[in-house]
């Protein structure tokens, strides 16, 4: 146990309060008194998510209000900002006092609670240490380890979703420029089967709605999503669709706090009443895996009353903007009920039901997150939702349309400004004509890929830009062992972390500025821009002095690594440093949407990217959108197994984590647990808290343990069950992905539990 938990025992009270409210206004308060930051910490709650100099939370990336709201936060957002401008500091004198062998038994919390870098690191294997090197010395390190590569693909360039986009275009330029498309993100492990989904259902990689439409809908229909803690400020939208008449379906094998009730806390009168208001008017339960059945089945419902009302289906729509209604159609009717509830594990009663909502709704959007994308069948599941969102033509109107939840600051923007291991011909010319570069044409890896190539040597260098790479992937040993056979690996970040002990035969670390920093430049004090869940593209501004004088921001770092890794460029990365308008410039001709970008990311709110499947314009082959006829994947686990996901707690953000509770689901002093269905629990002659050991079976047969974990009964399927990551990332194979999106298959983990001796 670490200082959090020792002496403490674990708790389990089922949560039957409000989500956000109270709650939320205490935890905050104990976390701004526990971090010391009763200063800051409110002045950034008045300029985070704000236009006219505020700064973007660097945590989810839900929009930003429109109305001019002036609390436009929640408890998530500002733990997270308040973990980042801590008064707490990590130098030379602590890496002088401990070894990385010693750093490595202390826990993740332990780790990132030691506060911010102060300075650029190097690795020395002689003592074990990280000492301190100078900007100039770690970047001409990193140029030598490039000369030595004998190929650009030895290279690969990870990305978390904290990286703004200036820095991301100019992060792609390099890794381009040097010869490669070895761009893993964390889109791979999260939202990939979305992009790919949509991209072949409507000829783009996003939804296409955006707050407004959540404002104007009739039916908000939430798959395979935790708002309370993941998106925390879609309660505020939750909540004002339940008082104006909405309905609102909630879809997850665990009915979460969001999917109950809410206080939200910048509505005073609530809060000063205890008032609540509901954010659901159905709930349903499948079992894991089982939403594409579910999903098929409110189809096959629709279809069923299109035989007695002909409005049921719009006939018009489907006719002028689709094609293969009558081959979905076919396969709808052709899929028995008897099998549609086997495999989604809810009665065709319950499925009805939704399926009314949905049919007596005039506008309806479908938002899901990685519920529905960690599977084997992640694109499957997309497409079939946007089948039924075709159905009554919900597409290309006010208040309709898909609306995936992308869960961190900027990853949506990582991928438009050019962070894609599979970059299409059009990006490739523009940014060759424009950069005077000729990038590379073949297909790079992914972050699977890139732990499989490092893993067999063919990867030897290895930058990390952001994030905690080595906590975030499946297979913890695995990709461990992967790291550790780089001949260098590079991390740009904020804050001590398990990536930084977990390097190769040279490491560096790089600090760099945070989101709620100044940074200035010779041509003055910067902006970067952030893009949003739903296209929409702003400017943040940090407030606050930087942690330490030695800091660098991202697209200061990432010139200085160019400059060295490509001694004979003609990309002017100095100047692109000097002042970030230089930057968008040249991303406005690079790319789509992003044309007059200086003037329009400074006008309020910013802009909209255009979404063509919003004006009913499709770049598919047919040039219409399409009917997907995927058949249903059997999600069934065989007897004794047990269908895993895994997920976040409540005080936690990605792999940050704050304490040990989790105050939604009633945990308090534990993350070592699995929740089980009761029934489940008895079967195994397993009581609350028990010890047991879980072991997961990989498709190539081969098993990972984790033992003595406590089990806790809870409201889910039988044959489901659910604990936290990054912790069970263990039990995740690394083999085991998904053959539709190659993202990991981290929510349908084959597991069996067991006592433990």
């Amino acid at each position: 146990m670490d200082e959090r938990t020792s002496g403490e025992q674990p708790e389990f009270r089922p949560y039957h309060h409000p989500a956000a409210g109270w709650g939320a206004a205490r935890s905050v308060t104990e976390f701004l008194v526990r971090e010391r930051e009763l200063v800051d910490g409110p002045r950034a709650i008045m300029r985070m998510n704000h236009e006219n100099g505020g700064f973007d939370c660097p945590g989810c990336a839900w929009p930003d209000d429109t109305k001019g709201l002036h609390l436009d936060i929640c408890e998530n957002g500002i733990k997270h900002v308040t973990w980042e401008m801590t008064r707490k500091r990590v130098g030379a004198e602590f890496f002088a006092a401990h070894t990385v062998a010693e750093l490595s038994e202390w826990s993740d919390f332990e780790l990132e609670d030691q506060g911010r870098l102060t300075e650029p690191l190097r690795y020395d294997p002689g003592i074990d240490r990280y000492v301190p090197i100078s900007w100039p010395e770690a970047f001409a390190l990193f140029g030598r380890a490039m000369a030595e590569l004998d190929s650009p693909d030895q290279a690969s360039f990870y990305t978390s979703g904290r990286l703004g986009n200036e820095a991301t275009f100019l992060y792609q330029l390099m890794a381009r420029e040097f010869g490669t498309n070895n761009l893993p993100d964390c889109s791979n492990m999260c939202h990939e089967a979305s992009g790919r989904a949509l991209q072949a259902s409507l000829g783009t990689g996003k939804g296409t709605v955006d707050l407004k439409d959540w404002e104007m809908t009739d039916a908000l229909f939430i798959l395979g999503v935790n708002a309370a803690s993941n998106a925390p400020r879609m309660l505020t939208s939750l909540a004002e669709a339940y008082r104006r008449g909405a309905q609102i379906v909630h879809i997850n094998p665990l009915v979460e706090a969001a999917a109950t009730r809410t206080i939200i806390p910048h509505d005073f009168a609530r809060m000063a009443t205890f008032k609540a208001t509901r954010t659901s008017t159905l709930n349903v339960q499948p079992r894991i895996g089982g939403d594409m059945a579910l999903v098929r089945g409110m189809a096959k419902a629709v279809f069923e009353e299109a035989e007695h009302d002909p409005k049921a289906v719009d006939a018009e729509f489907v006719d002028r903007h689709t094609t293969g209604f009558d081959d979905y159609r076919a396969l709808c009717e052709a899929t028995p009920w008897p099998e549609i509830e086997r495999q989604s594990g809810v009665s065709r009663a319950v499925i009805t039901a939704a399926a009314r909502v949905y049919c007596e709704a005039d506008r309806s959007i479908f938002s899901w997150c990685l519920g529905i994308t960690q599977h084997e069948h992640g694109v499957d599941t997309v497409r079939e939702i946007v089948n039924l969102l075709l159905l009554r033509g919900n597409l290309g109107r006010e208040g309709a349309g898909p609306s995936p939840v992308r869960g961190h600051s900027n990853v949506q923007g990582n991928r438009t400004c050019g962070i894609d291991h599979r970059p299409d011909e059009a990006f490739l010319d523009r940014l060759a004509e424009v950069c005077g570069i000729e990038p590379p044409r073949a297909h790079g890896l992914d972050t699977i890929g890139t732990i499989e190539a490092m893993h067999r040597g063919e990867v030897k260098v290895f930058v990390g830009m952001g994030g905690n790479f080595a906590l975030a992937a499946p297979d913890t040993p695995h990709t461990f062992a992967a790291l550790r056979k780089c001949a260098l690996t590079v991390q740009v970040s904020t804050k001590l972390n398990r990536s930084h002990l977990v390097h190769g035969e040279q490491a560096l670390i790089l600090p760099c500025l945070g989101r709620t920093e100044k940074d200035h430049q010779r041509g003055g004090l910067q902006s970067t821009s952030v893009e949003d869940s739903m296209s929409m593209v702003h400017l943040s501004r940090g407030m606050k002095r930087p942690a330490s004088p030695h800091l660098l921001s991202e697209p200061a770092i990432i010139a200085g690594l160019a400059a060295a890794a490509l001694p004979g460029s003609r990309t002017p990365w100095q100047r692109y440093v000097e002042d970030y308008d230089r930057i968008r410039d040249t991303m406005a001709q690079v790319l789509d949407g992003f044309e007059d970008f200086n003037r329009r990311v400074r006008l309020p709110l910013g802009f909209r990217i255009r979404q063509p499947a919003r004006e009913l314009i499709f770049h598919t082959p047919s040039g219409r959108a399409e009917f997907s006829t995927a058949e249903l994947p059997d999600v069934v686990p065989a007897d004794g197994v047990l269908a895993l996901g895994t997920m976040r707690s409540h005080d936690q953000w990605n792999t940050t984590i704050y304490s040990d509770d989790d105050r939604y689901r009633g945990i308090k002093n534990l993350r070592t647990l699995i929740f089980m269905n009761a029934e489940d629990m008895r079967d195994r002659g397993i009581g609350e808290f028990d010890r047991v050991d879980i072991t997961s079976t990989a498709r190539d047969g081969s098993t990972r343990t984790l033992n003595r974990y406590q089990a806790i009964p809870y409201d889910i399927p039988r044959g489901c069950a659910a604990g936290y990551m990054p912790e069970m990332n263990v039990l995740c194979a690394l083999g085991d992905y998904s053959t539709q999106s190659d993202q990991p298959i981290m929510k349908h983990v084959a597991v069996t539990v067991e006592p433990s001796a």
